[in-house]
């Protein structure tokens, strides 16, 4: 994807879109890893320490130097990863491996994605807790402000947030500086702070304190959460500019890393660190950098809600998701688009998790396990790909990113019984969805006994001759023109609904994300031609326009529907699926008063 914008836009655009999540991290990370151990100096600078060189090997290193380097025309996420794997690997067992790990990276990121907002903006709204007057407000009090601030966040999906995303970016600016800002203001007290950047005192502590330092790794992960962003975007806005707005994002963050530090040292009874920090520093400043902190937050929702949709919508065009009712948000831009069941699945598990934990902290018992899942599936997968790629040396550095990234996983382990595991659970809605809907999809496929090309043309060629026809063109929507479905010989030979003119369509999913095209291979018979549409596995084609610019008019478009039979309730299960979702041809939009639906009874 080319970018023609000026630097200083992209970067501007970057810090909006992609760095919401990473970038209000410190609200709560410091506040949360001092819950597990005392502030004293050594510790204090360990942690340091131990958050610098996260964000160096799993953000620097991981994605903005590895993964970002494997784009696909500019693309970026796990999909585009096992996109480039499969045809790399020749063996079956290794590409259902590779398929399931990037289901589970998929499922992961989705129930990580929910926790993102309610601890976001949680954590953002505690902070009214030192406005003076308002020390004493309730907790429930509290969880309510923020419900309501996701339940007015998601509601406003479905009318699109173009008009709103060009003031995302001057605001994230806004926030890294004053970031940058108070961090200076606390380092120059205690200058001390600035040796954490040698990464001995992150061993250090790691070795004086073995088991609890193991489980603190597991806090330190909060610093890092949101660096899959970098490469899942790349595509919305180009590697560059994403490259150039992460290197001013990473100076703000080890600086107000840093400064919080210093704050610690002097005030090592601080609870709310980020917050009281800089109350402290002007009492006068501290409403307006409270009401910054929600508006932040809030964007580092937005962006994980326009991600969620942009996972599932991959998911539905590559054929491992039901065809969920996808609306497009903006005129000029397809990409903008809005799924209404992924955006009240989104909002229902928020506000659940907000009840469930009750405060910021205790949600980070929570967080990061499905985080780092995401990052060793992405670090596997990459050092899968530089090995065949027979680039050793990054394929060395992949792994050692690989082992690290495992070290925090299983540091993330202890948080499952203490509530890590309703991540899981939220992950495992959207992982059985898929499997259930690919296994179901094999299935019906083999149960609907398409017939060969060859035996349907030696009907369809006696039957054209021998029949009078209707003036005009009809459309048959199929996956494969060499197999034709029960539906299309019922509607030809048994209702007997002959066209002059009858196109197959085939839309054909490419290895690469972008670009269509549309054009007729060979004809098949007298008035009957093939039409190809090739797409890109990221594309959201407009398939009436294509068609109106190949010159088809047609009269009908003809469709199968399948009437599930089945006694399984797995089965069962998926029929209901299939039946609450739009069909192909609505799914793409085709005008309805052409659509006629031929129905196939099936029994599994």
């Amino acid at each position: 994807m080319i970018n023609h914008e000026s630097p200083v836009k992209g970067i501007i655009k970057s810090l909006g879109l992609v760095f919401g999540d990473i970038g209000t991290s410190p609200i709560y990370t410091l506040t949360v890893i001092f819950l597990l151990t005392r502030p004293s100096e050594s510790h204090i600078i360990g942690v340091l320490s131990l958050i610098i060189w996260t964000l160096v090997i799993l953000v620097f290193v991981e994605y903005a130097w590895l993964a970002m380097s494997l784009g696909k025309k500019g693309e970026g996420g796990t999909i585009v990863l096992k996109e480039i794997l499969i045809p790399l690997l020749k063996k079956g067992r290794q590409v259902s491996f590779i398929t399931l790990l990037s289901y589970i990276g998929i499922s992961l990121l989705i129930g990580d994605g929910v926790i993102t907002p309610a601890i976001s903006i949680l954590s953002a709204v505690e902070g009214l807790l030192l406005v003076p007057g308002l020390e004493k407000t309730d907790q429930t009090i509290l969880i309510i402000i923020a419900g309501l601030i996701a339940i007015a966040l998601f509601s406003i999906q479905r009318k699109g947030t173009e008009k709103v995303a060009g003031t995302f970016g001057p605001l994230m600016l806004l926030w890294f500086l004053s970031l940058t800002t108070s961090g200076i203001l606390s380092i120059i007290k205690f200058p001390i702070v600035l040796k954490a950047v040698n990464p001995f005192y992150a061993l250090q502590f790691l070795y004086e304190n073995s088991i609890v330092g193991f489980f603190v790794l597991s806090e330190v992960t909060l610093c890092a959460t949101g660096g899959e962003a970098l490469y899942a975007d790349m595509g919305h806005l180009g590697r560059k500019p994403i490259l150039r707005a992460w290197y001013l994002v990473f100076v703000a963050l080890i600086i107000n890393y840093l400064g919080q530090g210093a704050y610690m040292i002097e005030y090592p009874d601080a609870h709310n660190v980020l917050f009281e920090m800089i109350f402290h520093q002007s009492p006068a400043m501290y409403i307006p950098f409270l009401i910054l902190s929600i508006i932040a937050t809030i964007i580092a929702s937005q962006a994980m809600i326009s991600g969620m949709f942009s996972i599932v919508y991959q998911g539905i065009t590559t054929h491992i998701m039901p065809m969920f009712k996808i609306d497009f948000t903006s005129a000029e831009l397809r990409s903008q688009i809005y799924i209404g069941i992924v955006n009240w699945f989104l909002l229902f598990s928020v506000l659940f998790v907000m009840y469930e934990f009750k405060e910021s902290n205790k949600l980070a018992t929570a967080y990061g396990l499905a985080v780092t899942g995401t990052m060793t599936i992405t670090g596997i997968m990459m050092t899968w790909i530089f090995l065949l790629r027979k680039k050793y040396h990054l394929c060395f550095i992949s792994l050692i990113v690989t082992i690290v990234d495992i070290i925090y996983l299983l540091s993330n382990s202890y948080k499952i019984p203490h509530g890590g595991y309703w991540s899981i659970i939220i992950g495992l809605v959207p992982f059985l969805t898929i499997i259930l809907y690919t296994k179901g999809q094999k299935r019906l496929y083999t149960k609907l006994k398409a017939v060969p090309l060859s035996e349907f043309l030696e009907k369809y060629n006696s039957f054209y001759k021998a029949n009078n026809k209707i003036t005009g063109t009809a459309l048959f929507f199929i996956k494969d023109p060499n197999e034709i479905p029960p539906f299309m010989i019922r509607s030809m030979f048994v209702n007997k609904i002959l066209y002059e003119n009858n196109i197959i369509v085939t839309i054909i999913k490419r290895d690469d994300p972008f670009g269509v095209t549309g054009f007729f291979k060979e004809d098949l018979a007298p008035g009957l031609r093939v039409f190809e549409i090739q797409t890109g596995y990221m594309e959201m084609p407009d398939i009436e326009e294509i068609l109106k610019e190949a010159g088809i008019e047609e009269n009908t478009i003809f469709y199968g529907l399948e009437d599930i039979v089945t006694s399984n309730p797995i089965w069962k299960i998926f029929s209901i699926i299939k039946r609450l979702n739009p069909a192909f041809v609505q799914f793409y939009k085709l005008p309805s008063h052409k659509l006629h639906g031929v129905m196939t009874r099936v029994e599994i």
